[in-house]
């Protein structure tokens, strides 16, 4: 079976010149966590998630200590926040995101979505073009409802 055959033709995504603020509207219109960032003719060249913009929302030294405990002030998150919402996801996208081509087997997107921890996986063309996701719930409901065989 091929990463074709399970993927979502779901193509919700980005331009890289998009701002933060527009990242959270999609991402809370559609109840997404990330969303593949593309160029104009849907080339996928990033991937950006909410933990990404929370990271560039905290301080440095609290990446460091990885709790929010240690904010000597409760608003230095919310303020991080409001000073990138005008600034384009490019700045803060991974800019070499895993992905999956369409023809690849389901054995290797299982291994990429595993190995990695991920929720949500870009899947492309042979010219790089975003042509869906495969996102790991769907990877679990489909092995659970027969759809992906396994030998036990």
């Amino acid at each position: 079976m091929k990463a074709k055959e399970i993927m979502e033709r779901d193509l919700t995504s980005l331009m890289e010149d998009e701002k933060v603020e527009r990242f959270i509207t999609v991402c809370r219109r559609h109840n997404l966590s990330a969303l593949p960032i593309v160029t104009s003719d849907f080339r996928l060249v990033g991937y950006l998630s909410e933990s990404g913009i929370i990271d560039a929302s905290l301080p440095g030294y609290l990446k460091l200590m990885e709790t929010t405990s240690f904010i000597p002030d409760s608003h230095k998150f919310f303020n991080g926040l409001k000073k990138i919402l005008d600034r384009p996801v490019s700045d803060f996208m991974i800019k070499k995101p895993f992905k999956v081509y369409f023809d690849d087997t389901v054995l290797h997107v299982a291994d990429v979505i595993i190995k990695n921890k991920l929720k949500v996986l870009p899947v492309v063309d042979d010219n790089e073009r975003l042509v869906g996701v495969i996102r790991r719930i769907g990877l679990l409901s489909r092995t659970l409802s027969g759809e992906i065989e396994y030998e036990a």
